[in-house]
Parts: structure tokens; sequence; C-alpha cells
């Protein structure tokens, strides 16, 4: 495809579908002035498509996803979707504090994942349109999934000319909560028609530590050095390259399922790059910069084949994510950054995703 049908940079929107309860699930597609085009639920802040150019022009979608809202409302492996309150897992759904013990939903084996049963890629958000950017608000109730308080959350997505798709979260809270929100797009930057595996793109990632995990994808407790691991990434190498080693933390994540802790100064909130990934055969590059201290990188281990969308049968390891983020199971982890949001305070984070050519 060398062009968008969207071509005309803002924003537009159309309806994507109705859910059970009768509620109108609006599309709202952004438009840059190179013709970078990025379409984005209300319903979850689903990005359904990414139609980025590759070194000789030509566009292709490159986020993994459906057609149709209905497969979103089923067992969808979060594809595009806002995660919250709590993004990654949260041992046996549990945590203290204070005196308080909370009780979760354990939707992932014994533990708690990206916000339970109906966490926020499952809720409607009101969307609003103010000028570039398109703004996304939930109201989370007291007791909303277990987690204490209520939660005012907002999301705004922008894109920009530099091809770019920001993403700024904030929240605020009546009472002390667990807040750890991120976004969960896969990506394929060779072009998800071509139903390809991502094992051959190239991948930095500037982190010197991960995060160990044991056989249910728990942290251990403390950061391991990458040096001399199949996890050193920060020299560029395909993602294939060892994803096939004998490691027990690969066994752990059936592949690369971890959180990677980001080289950057201490209590430093500066948005600085984490994540490049290269596609040698189209070109395409995304980095990834945000003001998290860490991301989970995923090699889409549990993709089968069995999920469709957009032309595609999406195959074992057919996408990858990078998920800006907290650590996983920050409140029951004390030598972890803190991820309690106090009354008062305001939660604030931002990432941008940035796409490029590199002939």
């Amino acid at each position: 495809m060398h062009a968008q049908t969207d071509s005309t940079p803002g924003i537009t929107q159309a309806p994507f579908g109705t859910l059970p309860d009768g509620a109108q699930v609006t599309q709202f597609t952004l438009v840059n002035r190179h013709g970078m085009t990025v379409k984005i639920l209300d319903f979850g802040g689903i990005i359904t498509q990414i139609h980025v150019p590759d070194r000789d022009g030509r566009f292709a979608d490159v986020a993994l996803g459906f057609d149709e809202l209905a497969p979103y409302l089923g067992e969808s492996p979060y594809f595009g979707a806002l995660i919250g309150r709590y993004g990654n897992r949260i041992a046996k759904g549990r945590f203290v504090i204070g005196s308080h013990k909370y009780e979760l939903a354990t939707n992932n084996g014994n533990n708690h994942l990206h916000g339970g049963n109906r966490g926020f890629d499952k809720v409607l958000w009101q969307a609003s349109v103010e000028g570039r950017d398109l703004r996304l608000r939930y109201f989370s109730k007291d007791g909303e999934e277990g987690y204490p308080g209520n939660l005012q959350a907002d999301v705004v997505y922008s894109l920009t000319n530099d091809n770019e798709i920001a993403v700024r979260f904030s929240a605020t809270t009546d009472q002390p909560t667990p807040v750890n929100l991120t976004q969960h797009s896969y990506f394929n930057l060779a072009g998800i028609e071509g139903c390809g595996d991502i094992l051959g793109h190239e991948l930095v990632i500037d982190a010197a530590g991960f995060i160990p995990i044991d056989a249910e994808s728990i942290p251990l407790g403390h950061v391991q050095p990458v040096e001399g691991t199949p996890f050193d990434f920060r020299r560029a190498r395909t993602i294939g390259s060892q994803i096939g080693a004998q490691d027990r933390q690969l066994a752990n994540g059936q592949g690369y399922d971890h959180c990677f802790v980001l080289d950057r100064p201490a209590g430093s909130r500066a948005l600085r790059r984490a994540v490049r990934v290269r596609d040698p055969g189209s070109g395409r590059v995304l980095e990834l910069l945000t003001q998290e201290p860490g991301v989970q990188f995923y090699s889409g281990n549990f993709l089968d084949g069995k999920l469709a969308g957009k032309g595609c049968a999406y195959p074992f390891r057919g996408g990858f994510a990078i998920e800006p983020e907290h650590f996983p199971d920050s409140p029951n982890q004390p030598a972890f950054p803190n991820t309690i949001l106090q009354p008062g305070q305001t939660y604030a984070t931002e990432s941008r995703f940035r796409f490029s050519v590199e002939n």
C-alpha cells in the first residue's frame, strides 16, 4: 500500500460496533502530515492499526489486532490495549497497604494479571478530541476488581509529525492504591499482512539488568545482570538469536517475557530511549522512549495461529510487545520502586513509540 485512505491530517471518527449493553464503540483515526495513520478505540483505548512506510515508502499495518469488535471482547491477548490498574502480575492477587489486606482476581493461574477479569482493556473510556490529541478518561470505582479507592485515569494519545505515538498517562485517587498503567501493542515491523514471525527483528534494550521470574512469572525479588545471558540486548542482535538457548529464565517465560531494568540515573524522570527494534527486510525502525524505570519485553510466546485478524492468523512469535512500566509485583516487593499512589498525588508518565526507516 503506497498511501492511506485517511490521508488528511487530523482526527476523524467512525462507529466500530456495539457492546453487549448497547453502548456504541467508536474508532478514531489519527493521521499526520506524512500519512502515518493510527486507529484507536474508545473501548480499552485499543490501538487497532498503525500504518507506517518502509524504506521504499510503502505503507503497511504493523500492529496486531482485529477488524471488528467481537474478538476484543473475548480472550484477546491484550492486543493494542491500555492496561490498568496494574500492568503485569501481582503474586497470588494479594497485597497489603498499611494494616489493610486486599484480594484481587487471580486471572493468570494463581496470580493477578493486567488489572483482573475486567481491566482497563475491557471498559469503555470517555473520549474527546482536543486539537491533535485524543483524550480518554475512565473513572474506576472503589473496589473495582478488588482495588481500593476511586481512581480517575486519563490517557492522551497524540500522533506527532515526527512519526511518534505519544502516550501520556495521569491518575488521581482518594485512597492509597497500586497504579502501574501501560500500553500493550504487539508489533511486527515487516507488516502483518506477511503473517511472519519477529525472530529476525534486530533488538536493542538499554538495560544492564532484568528481573528474573519463577515458573509462574512472578519476580524472584532481585535484579540480575544481563551480562553473559540470552537477555543481553545492549548491542543489536536478533530476537531469535538466543531465544532457544538452554536457560532457566527463558524456560520460565517460555521465551522472553521479562521486565528489563532500564539504564538511567537514579531518580531520573527524563524521557529516554529504552528500546530500538529494526526489521532488516523493510528497514522499519521502532524506538520506545519512556519515563518508566522498566520495560516488559514479550516475544509473542503464546500466539499459536488460532487468533486471526486483518487477513492474518497470528503465528507463534508473530509479534512482540514492549510495555513501559514499573516492575511486576511491586506491592509485594519492598526492594522495587514504589507503585502505591497516595491521595493528593498525581500519577503521571509519558512514553513515545517513534517510527522511522533505515536504509
